[in-house]
């Protein structure tokens, strides 16, 4: 069975986009009819984008009369600068689309097509599609152009049974049963004993929230019923899981996280979601710490018992290359100020760890263009590096999805603005080398944006498992790739690497300049890195100038890598000398300050004791002041005795001088 078109391909869905927004199609279209619908931000940026996509780069001059809103429209049209028209289009679209979710549907101008599968037998079907559990049906024709399909299978992509998946490097279309998901792009997948989980994602410029499961023993597809949870642990609720796209959904124990995405109405900061499969429910997890603002097209991995998150376009369209770190345990958020020069901000990349030390980052996209730089976080050290990629190194791409198989790193899918990507590549993250799996042609969904990619088991083999995505139309087909050992176990690179040297260390720290050590062997001992250490017996398939050419690239980069490392040692017995004078000095600083502390509570004893005494004098002089006006007191009571006294010895005198004298008594006298 091969898909046929679905919906409208560009540059058809552009113009579609545009007369919906208010542009009546021509290319001197103004913006009038766009401010009724959207703000002044956005209805700058979609008549930008409509101007580049039309006419193309801004030639005409800078309006010279004053009209802030002319002056603003210039502006915005000239800062896209040579971007090209098939990308002006796409972000069109894709702003829309956020914008006005189901403009597609409602758009008066067009009709959506139906999505149609193409059978040999000419017999028409009918198949229920459900939407955030409401079925309806989606009509599925078969319609042959000419005498033949209207689009052939790729060559590549096998329509066999589950004994085909025996075959190593070709994509295979297992027979799926049951009722398949919503085509949808954007949407999360992980995988939990045998079970590939699908939740969210954007199909029409809809936003979903359904949970599809598909069984990997019997390749059937089941939607999970999701019965009332809690919408916050603090605060039971039965508000339902809000539709998203652009999210990462992650295993952790029995539960499916989904963290971040685009919401119709996006919070301020990225929140978690966990699903329980014991009680099918969905639980808003209480974090601590300071959470990032919240995103879409971001990168989540998990590390041990953390997730990094990294880059993403938030809710207002601005790129990020911003780096975080959730504790699973703890729940406690923590930013990231790693060292080095980081990825340029960016979305829709994808990222692994390696050796759970080493974070790597491939392509994602900005506003402008598309990446296939890599660059590579130590984790430990927390500094970044951009290596020297080896072999066949993929194109630009951006919206593509990736999976680790143990030191091999696969993507899939992807697009340039232009065109999907038609090669599967897997990079050795230990060599850092690419090489081609396979390739596939036409449009399908191996070659779309915003697919998801998981590895799986069969038979006790890993295999890679698609979903979905979009080139022109949605998809919901299932692919399937059996990883052989040559793409596995080899990659193109140009000399092998001895066991005990990572060549991500190696390519790490050559643009580093800083001393590196590392675990090697069973033994755990730590070994100085040796770059020219090189097995002596080359490939088969390389030459001996190749070898020559390459050991002493070898060379050069050790002698780089000794030169670093003697100037850093330099600094670092300069750091620790430094060091150790702050701390002498911090000592005698520590001592001297217990001087002043002992000396401080002598003179607060002093103080006490003087308090002490003047109270004392204080109580002594009031006492004194008593006795005084009582010595006065008696000092009056005797000086008027005396006085009285010696009235009377007067008196007692006069009266024998007198009676000596022959004077008489006066009592006589009286008488």
């Amino acid at each position: 069975m091969a898909r046929a078109s679905s919906g409208l391909a560009y540059p058809d869905r552009f113009y579609a986009a545009a007369s919906y927004a208010g542009f009546d199609g021509s290319p001197t279209s103004s913006s009038k009819g766009v401010s009724s619908k959207f703000s002044n931000d956005v209805a700058l940026l979609l008549y930008a984008l409509y101007q580049q996509a039309t006419v193309g780069r801004c030639t005409v001059p800078k309006p010279r009369v004053w009209s802030p809103i002319e002056q603003s429209k210039w502006t915005s049209w000239n800062g896209l600068g040579n971007m090209a028209a098939a990308e002006a289009m796409r972000l069109f679209v894709k702003i829309l689309e956020e914008e006005h979710p189901g403009w597609y549907s409602r758009a008066s101008d067009f009709v959506a097509e139906p999505v149609v599968d193409v059978e040999m037998n000419h017999n028409p079907k009918v198949e229920p599609v459900t939407e955030n559990g409401n079925p309806f049906p989606e009509t599925k024709t078969i319609s042959p152009e000419n005498g033949s399909m209207l689009e052939t299978q790729d060559k590549d992509v096998v329509l066999e049974g589950l004994g085909s998946i025996a075959v190593y490097d070709q994509w295979i279309a297992p027979p799926v049963s049951g009722q398949r998901p919503k085509p949808r792009y954007e949407h999360g997948a992980a995988v939990i004993q045998d079970k590939m989980y699908i939740f969210g994602g954007n199909h029409n410029g809809r936003y979903l929230n359904d949970l599809q499961v598909l069984d990997l023993r019997s390749w059937t597809w089941s939607k999970v019923e999701v019965k009332s949870g809690t919408e916050s642990l603090e605060s039971p609720s039965t508000v339902p899981l809000p539709p998203c796209a652009g999210h990462s959904l992650i295993q952790w124990e029995n539960k499916l996280l989904s963290i971040a995405g685009h919401t119709k109405d996006p919070s301020e900061t990225i929140q978690v979601k966990a699903f329980d499969l014991q009680t099918c429910t969905w639980s808003t997890l209480k974090t601590y710490g300071k959470a990032p603002a919240s995103r879409g097209g971001q990168s989540v991995t998990l590390v041990g018992t953390s997730l990094v998150i990294f880059g993403g376009q938030d809710a207002k369209r601005s790129l990020l290359n911003d780096l975080h770190l959730l504790d699973l345990e703890t729940m406690t958020w923590d930013e990231i100020d790693a060292v080095g020069v980081p990825p340029s901000p960016r979305s829709d990349h994808t990222a692994a760890v390696h050796a759970e030390r080493y974070l790597l980052i491939f392509g994602g996209g900005s506003h402008a263009t598309c990446f296939n730089d890599l660059h590579v976080l130590d984790l430990q050290a927390m500094e970044w590096s951009r290596p020297t990629q080896q072999g066949d190194i993929p194109s630009p791409r951006a919206g593509h999805a990736g999976v680790p198989v143990g030191e091999n790193w696969f993507i899939v899918g992807g697009g340039d603005n232009k065109s999907g990507v038609s090669e599967t590549v897997v990079l050795n993250m230990s060599t850092l080398g690419w090489s081609v799996v396979t390739t596939v042609q036409g449009r399908v969904p191996l070659a779309s944006e915003g697919l998801s990619l998981v590895v799986g088991s069969h038979n006790g083999e890993d295999v890679l498992i698609s979903f979905g995505g979009y080139n022109g139309r949605y998809s919901n087909e299932v692919n399937v790739l059996k990883p052989s050992h040559k793409s596995t176990l080899q990659t193109k690179i140009m000399e092998p690497v001895p066991e005990s040297v990572s060549a991500v260390h190696n390519a790490t720290n050559a643009t580093r300049d800083v001393e590196s050590e590392f675990e090697a062997g069973q033994e755990g001992k730590i070994r100085e890195i040796v770059m020219d250490d090189v097995d002596s017996e080359p490939m088969k398939i390389k030459t001996e100038e190749t070898s020559e050419r390459l050991i002493a690239t070898l060379k050069s980069e050790k002698e780089e890598l000794e030169s670093s490392l003697s100037k850093e040692k330099m600094q670092s017995h300069q750091l620790k000398q430094e060091l150790a004078e702050a701390e002498t000095r911090n000592s005698d600083l520590y001592k001297e300050l217990q001087s002043v502390r002992g000396q401080l509570a002598s003179e607060q004893s002093r103080c006490f004791k003087l308090e002490v005494d003047v109270a004392e004098l204080r109580q002594k002089l009031q006492t004194m002041e008593t006795l005084q006006k009582e010595l006065e007191l008696l000092q009056r009571q005797k000086a008027a005795s005396e006085q009285a006294l010696n009235a009377k010895q007067r008196q007692s005198s006069g009266g024998m001088w007198g009676w000596l004298a022959g004077t008489p008594d006066e009592k006589a006298d009286d008488a």
